[in-house]
């Protein structure tokens, strides 16, 4: 069973029809500084592909980006929309399915989480091994998309990611991400709900995303940057200049994770 897909290789302008690109990934909050590394062949911005929305949030850019990083052929969706700009599921993952159109088969998903486990540092990374949806939607309400989450997260990329990991020395944790609607920060008993529930990091966006992937057969990896401590385990109030801060900090750390796992994609 698959998830319908309303885009076409039609919905592309004709320039980039013919790409093939190998993989996408999906920058999240602070990150579109990760684009500076791919050398530029194309941008096709989000507003002028019928069907898609754009971003109202601070370091989300909004544009598709298409060029060749390592060697290999790649979409860099740079922003995303969220459930809290007043989205529906279905469309905070339409990026997803106007990729699929285009072909893409494997997707690497990032974002912007607060830290939820003490052990996890603010400005590191931990890559999902698995998620909690607690936005109450999903991609796929309205038809019977019974689709199997088991290993929403590719088992063999995390295991390629793993291994980047260690070439690079990059400090990767590995854990339980849990999303929320927001656009509020969480309070400090939600947060300890949330680890009681198993989570390790908190936001707002990805877990539909990962949904509409799995649905339409898509590869997934998915990595939060640890942009903050979540609330009750910090000192500081929270606010979205710190989470941007801190992404783009850190960009040069996932940039050395990702250079060194495409070869092994």
């Amino acid at each position: 069973m698959t998830s319908p897909n309303e885009f076409t290789l039609k919905h592309w302008p004709a320039a980039v029809r013919a790409f093939h690109p190998e993989f996408a990934v999906v920058l999240g909050s602070g990150l579109a500084a990760l684009a500076g590394a791919v050398s530029i062949g194309a941008a096709v911005p989000y507003a002028d592909i019928a069907g898609l929305s754009c971003s109202t949030v601070p370091g989300h850019e909004g544009r598709f980006l298409f060029g060749i990083l390592h060697g290999r052929r790649v979409v860099i969706a740079s922003g995303r929309v969220h459930l809290y700009e007043g989205h529906s599921a279905r469309q905070t993952a339409a990026g997803i399915r106007c990729l699929a159109a285009l072909g893409v088969g494997t997707v690497v998903l990032t974002n912007a989480a607060g830290s939820a486990n003490p052990a996890f540092a603010p400005g590191s990374w931990m890559m999902l091994c698995d998620h909690i949806n607690l936005t109450a939607q999903s991609p796929l309400t309205g038809g019977p998309d019974f689709i199997d989450m088991t290993e929403v997260y590719c088992p063999r990329l995390r295991g390629v990611f793993r291994n980047a990991a260690k070439i690079a020395r990059v400090g990767l944790h590995e854990g339980v991400y849990l999303a929320v609607q927001g656009p509020q920060y969480e309070t400090p008993a939600e947060v300890r709900a949330f680890r009681s529930l198993g989570a390790d990091a908190v936001g707002m966006s990805t877990v539909n995303e990962a949904v509409q992937a799995r649905a339409l057969g898509m590869r997934v990896a998915g990595f939060s940057c640890l942009t903050n401590a979540a609330a009750g385990l910090g000192s500081a109030p929270l606010h979205h200049g710190e989470v941007v801060e801190t992404s783009r900090r850190a960009a040069d750390d996932f940039l050395a994770l990702l250079e060194n796992a495409i070869p092994q994609f």
